[in-house]
C-alpha cells in the first residue's frame, strides 16, 4: 500500500509531466506562429516577383531563361512552403524548404542584377516602385526568419532539457530545424 508520501511523489511526478508537456506544446505553437508571420513575407515576395516578371518580360525578351528559372523556384519555394505550413516544427519539409529559398534567392539576385545591366528600363518607373517592395519585404522577410529561427532554437532547448528530455520520446516531440 502507497502512503502519503508514495501518494505526494506520484502527485508530484504527474503535475511535472503535464507541465512539462503543456510548456513544449506551448513552444512548438510558437513556431507555427513564427512561421506564419514568415510565409506572409514570402507569399508578398512571390506577388512581387510575378509582378517583376510580367513587367520584363515583354521588354527583355532575350532573358527568359531568367525569367523562368526565377519562376520555376518560387513554384517550388511557395510549394515547400504549403507543406512546412502544415508542421512548421518538423525538420524535412523545413530543411526542403532552406534549400529551395536559397535557390530562389540566388535567382532573385541574377534578375537584379540583370536589371542593374539595363538602363533602358530606367524609364519605368512602376519597376522602381517593385524594387522598393521587394527590398522592404525582403527586410521583413529577414526579421521574420530570425524570429522563427529564434522560436525553433527555445523549442529545441526545451526538448533537450533534462529532465523534460525524458518524456519528449513518450509524447513525440523531436527537434525542429531553424531556416
Amino acid at each position: 500500500m502507497i502512503g502519503y508520501l508514495g501518494w505526494a511523489l506520484l502527485a508530484l511526478v504527474f503535475f511535472w509531466a503535464i507541465g512539462a508537456y503543456n510548456r513544449v506544446m506551448k513552444l512548438r505553437n510558437a513556431i507555427g506562429k513564427a512561421f506564419a508571420q514568415l510565409d506572409e513575407h514570402l507569399t508578398r515576395r512571390a506577388e512581387i516577383c510575378d509582378k517583376l516578371c510580367e513587367l520584363l518580360r515583354p521588354l527583355l525578351p532575350a532573358e527568359q531563361s531568367t525569367f523562368d528559372t526565377l519562376a520555376a523556384s518560387q513554384a517550388e519555394a511557395q510549394q515547400l512552403a504549403a507543406e512546412v505550413r502544415a508542421k512548421p516544427y518538423a525538420a524535412d519539409p523545413v530543411a526542403s524548404l532552406a534549400v529551395a529559398a536559397a535557390v530562389h534567392a540566388a535567382a532573385l539576385a541574377r534578375l537584379t542584377s540583370m536589371l542593374e545591366h539595363h538602363a533602358e528600363l530606367r524609364e519605368h518607373a512602376e519597376l522602381y516602385v517593385l524594387q522598393d517592395e521587394l527590398k522592404l519585404v525582403e527586410r521583413q522577410r529577414a526579421f521574420t526568419r530570425q524570429l522563427f529561427n529564434e522560436a525553433v532554437r527555445q523549442y529545441n532547448e526545451a526538448v533537450r532539457e533534462f529532465p523534460t528530455r525524458l518524456l519528449t520520446g513518450v509524447y513525440g516531440f523531436m527537434e525542429a530545424r531553424s531556416l
